[in-house]
C-alpha cells in the first residue's frame, strides 16, 4: 500500500497538496483583483485580462512544482527549462514589457473607455483597454490597437474637459488657418455667425483663439465642447467646411 502505480504514498501527498495550494491560491487572487477592480473602477475587460494573467502564472507555477513532485528527472527539467527559457526569452520581451505597462496604465489610468485621446499620430475614441493593447476608434471608422509599450513613449492627450455626476464634457481642439485677404474682424464674424448656428446641439458654445501670425497666414485654435466623444467625428469637419464656405464668399467679394 505504500506505493500506487509505481508512485509512494508520499509522492501521491505531495501532489494533491500542490494541487489544492494551487486551487486555493487561483480562489484568493481571484477575489481578491475582482474586489481591486472594482474598487479601482476598471473596465471589464482589463479586469478579466489581469485576472487570467494571474491564473496563468499560477498554473505555470504549479506544473512546475507537481513536475519537480512527481519525480521527472532532472535531466529533462533542465532542458525543457532550457529550451523553454530561450524561447521565451526571445519571443516574450515585448509581452512582458506590453504587460508591465497595461498595469502601469491602469493604474495611472491617463484615459478611460470611451475617451477622445490623441496618442502619437492615432486620434479616437478608446474603445478598449487590455493588458497589452488599446484599441482606438479613429475618424475614418477604423480600429487602430497600440500596443502598451509604446503608448508609454507617445504623447498623450485627452481631450476630456470637465467631469460632473452625470456629464462628461470633452474639448476637442483643432486649428484653422487663413491668408491675409480678409481682415481679423471678417475672421471673427465668420466664427460667430458658424458657432452661433451650432451652440444649441453642444453643452458649451464653441470658441476660438488666434495662436500664430506670419507673413503667410494667421492659424487659430478652434475649441468644440461635446458630451458624446462620437459628435467630434462629424462636428468637426462639419464646422471647418462652414467656416471655408464663408471665408471663400468673404474673398470673392473683395476680388476686382
Amino acid at each position: 500500500m505504500a506505493e500506487l502505480f509505481g508512485i509512494d504514498l508520499y509522492t501521491i501527498l505531495s501532489l494533491i497538496l500542490i494541487a489544492v495550494v494551487a486551487v486555493a491560491l487561483e480562489r484568493v487572487f481571484t477575489r481578491y483583483l475582482s474586489r481591486f477592480a472594482k474598487r479601482a473602477k476598471l473596465e471589464r475587460s482589463a479586469a478579466n485580462n489581469l485576472i487570467l494573467t494571474f491564473r496563468i502564472l499560477i498554473l505555470i507555477g504549479a506544473l512546475l512544482a507537481l513536475s519537480r513532485a512527481g519525480g521527472l528527472p532532472p535531466e529533462i527539467l533542465v532542458s525543457v527549462s532550457a529550451i523553454g527559457g530561450a524561447a521565451l526569452g526571445f519571443a516574450s520581451q515585448k509581452t512582458l514589457g506590453n504587460f508591465i505597462a497595461g498595469l502601469y496604465l491602469l493604474a495611472a489610468r491617463p484615459f478611460k473607455v470611451e475617451d477622445y485621446v490623441r496618442i502619437g499620430t492615432v486620434e479616437g475614441i478608446v474603445q478598449e483597454i487590455t493588458i497589452n493593447y488599446t484599441k482606438v476608434l479613429t475618424m475614418s471608422n477604423n480600429i487602430v490597437s497600440i500596443s502598451n509599450l509604446q503608448i508609454l513613449d507617445r504623447d498623450i492627450t485627452n481631450f476630456s474637459y470637465q467631469s460632473g455626476k452625470d456629464l462628461d464634457i470633452y474639448c476637442y481642439t483643432f486649428e484653422i488657418g487663413f491668408d491675409h485677404r480678409i481682415t481679423t474682424e471678417k475672421i471673427a464674424a465668420i466664427f460667430e455667425e458658424v458657432f452661433e448656428r451650432h451652440k444649441h446641439m453642444l453643452p458649451k458654445k464653441p470658441s476660438y483663439m488666434l495662436t500664430r501670425s506670419d507673413a503667410f497666414a494667421r492659424v487659430y485654435m478652434v475649441y468644440l465642447y461635446v458630451e458624446h466623444p462620437e459628435d467630434i467625428f462629424s462636428l468637426r469637419p462639419q464646422i471647418a467646411e462652414e467656416v471655408f464656405k464663408r471665408w471663400d464668399m468673404e474673398r470673392t467679394k473683395i476680388q476686382p
